[in-house]
């Protein structure tokens, strides 16, 4: 699995020549930025353009009265984030390239829909064979399957009984299948027909766009020790060190989720 941050929400060039001509030095991230603004629009006089050159000093520049460290700005989110008026936080949003994935994950990951966008690897358009340019497909072992210990699985005629490790026929089975589709392509079945028998296991790659508060509900849901495939939960906990190493504020939401 590979998970990589092509691109998050950022300041318009117009809005942050706004903030440095009436605010001066930034001393926050964009996300934190745009978290300020949409919050502040909801409770204050003043218009959004106005929110951080008018406030900023009194939030960006002044420590947490909550005693929980950070400044006003974090005080004030860690509110919001509490008092789950957490449409505030859909403004940020965050596009990932998601890379070596099962589609058994896939079809978990699909089932969070409001927030999220995703562009998948078609297997209809994409062919998988042994002789295309993908050289067949990919496909992702479960942990348990990888760290299984021997069975025994198959009786010999002459009594005998062969011990296998669940990765040896895990791996079997998927080399027939691969076999499986090689030939029906090769009889002039279409991809798009003869992926049917491919597994969940097999491997694809999307790009996935989400805002943070949809980010968020996602990783309460699938972090470890919340019952989630294994799989998934590392898919949760990549997607947030990517985001965190962007926006560092977010972190704590992460912990707190």
């Amino acid at each position: 699995m590979k998970v990589i941050l092509i691109g998050h929400t950022q300041l318009s060039r117009k809005f942050r020549e706004i903030l440095k001509e009436e605010f001066g030095e930034e001393v926050f991230t964009d996300g934190q930025a745009i978290a300020l603004t949409a919050i502040r629009t909801c409770y204050s006089p003043n218009k959004p353009s106005e929110i951080i050159p008018k406030e900023g000093a009194k939030y960006f520049g002044s420590k947490a009265t909550d005693g929980q460290g950070g400044t006003e700005a974090d005080r004030l989110i860690r509110m919001i984030f509490a008092s789950k008026h957490t449409s505030t936080l859909e403004g940020i949003t965050f596009n990932f390239a998601v890379e070596g994935v099962s589609r058994a994950l896939l079809a978990q990951l699909t089932r969070h829909r409001a927030g999220f966008s995703f562009s998948v690897q078609s297997q209809r358009y994409v062919k998988f064979g042994s002789g295309d340019r993908s050289e067949g497909f990919d496909y992702v072992v479960p942990d348990s399957i990888v760290n299984g210990d021997t069975y025994r699985v198959r009786e010999c005629i002459n009594g005998e009984v062969d011990e296998f490790k669940s990765k040896e026929i895990f791996d079997e089975v998927v080399e027939y299948l691969q076999r499986a589709y090689d030939d029906l392509r090769d009889v002039g079945i279409p991809a798009e027909d003869a992926r049917a028998i491919l597994p969940n296991a097999a491997a694809t790659n999307l790009v996935m766009t989400v805002n943070l508060r949809a980010l968020l509900d996602f990783y309460a849901k699938r972090k470890v020790g919340r019952g989630a495939q294994s799989e998934i939960t590392q898919l949760a906990e990549r997607l947030r060190e990517e985001v965190v190493a962007v926006e560092p504020w977010v972190n704590q939401f992460f912990e707190e989720a």
